[in-house]
Order: C-alpha cells, then structure tokens, then sequence
C-alpha cells in the first residue's frame, strides 16, 4: 500500500489517498508544489512511461472515484463518524476477511489517521477508543479489525 500526501502551508501534511494493487500513482494526479508517496507495505512499483497513459483510461478512472470517495470521507462534519466511514472505506478497499470481521493490517499511525479525515491525533485517539468500547472495532498494536457485526456504519432514516 501506499499512501500520497502532500505539505500544506502551516506545514501540517495532508494525505491525499492511499492506493493498493493496480492502482496507479503519481505527480501528474496533483498540482500541489509537494507531492509524496510514502510506502505502507512493501511494494513492487512499475514505471509507466508518458507514451503509454492512453492504455491507462479504466486506472485514471478509478484513481479519480478513490479520491472523490476520501473527499466525501474527508467533508464528513460528525468527527465519528468520519472515522469509522475511513474504517469501511478501508475494510472494503484493503480489508482480509477474519473470523471477527475484516482486518485492516496497513498499521496506520492515529497521526496518519487524523491527516485522512482532517481531525486532530487526540481527537482521533479518543475516538479509536470509544470504538473500541463500543465493539465496532478491536485493536492489536497498530492493525485494526472492522467488526462484520457492525457493517456498514451508517444507515438512513426516513
């Protein structure tokens, strides 16, 4: 996995996406004057040259649909519920199936975690243990499992 981020003004990061298999990265999805990718996992990068980009349509597309869905993530006004829509997103795009639920083992810090919702490490921390209490998520050291009992997060209500 990796994760692209870029350096604001005031000097705080913002993560810009994080990004798996057959996703494709890079500065040309990003006029930011910083751009950063920063390796979660290991990871095996092939090197796509300009000439071969309109082979790219289907990758580009997706690449655009991620953002857009960490940028409704991200817009989220609940604090709570901003993590635990990033936990869904996860599970969903990275998430192993366990007897529990779905194991999000990119081992993020509650640093990187706060900089993909826009929310602040304390807040994020106390949230991470309220979830913990309340049984949607479990904890073990820095991998997170996404009980199945409780997705999705969100309902509607009419």
């Amino acid at each position: 996995m990796v994760r692209t981020l870029t350096v604001l003004a005031d000097g705080n990061y913002s993560t810009l996406g994080i990004w798996g298999v057959g996703d494709v990265v890079g500065r040309v999805f990003c006029s930011a004057q910083t751009y950063q990718m920063e390796c979660l996992t290991p990871v095996e990068v092939n090197l796509i040259p300009r000439s071969r980009w309109h082979e790219l349509n289907e990758a580009m597309i997706s690449h655009i649909q991620r953002s857009g869905e960490l940028m409704e993530i991200l817009h989220c006004r609940n604090a709570e519920a901003a993590v635990l829509q990033l936990f869904a997103w996860l599970a969903n795009r990275f998430g192993q199936h366990v007897l529990q639920g779905k194991l999000i083992d990119l081992r993020l810090t509650h640093q990187e975690i706060a900089e993909l919702v826009g929310l602040t490490r304390v807040t994020v921390t106390r949230i991470l243990s309220d979830l913990e209490k309340q049984g949607s998520i479990q904890r073990q050291e820095r991998q997170f499992i996404v009980m199945s009992d409780r997705l999705p997060f969100w309902h509607y209500e009419i």
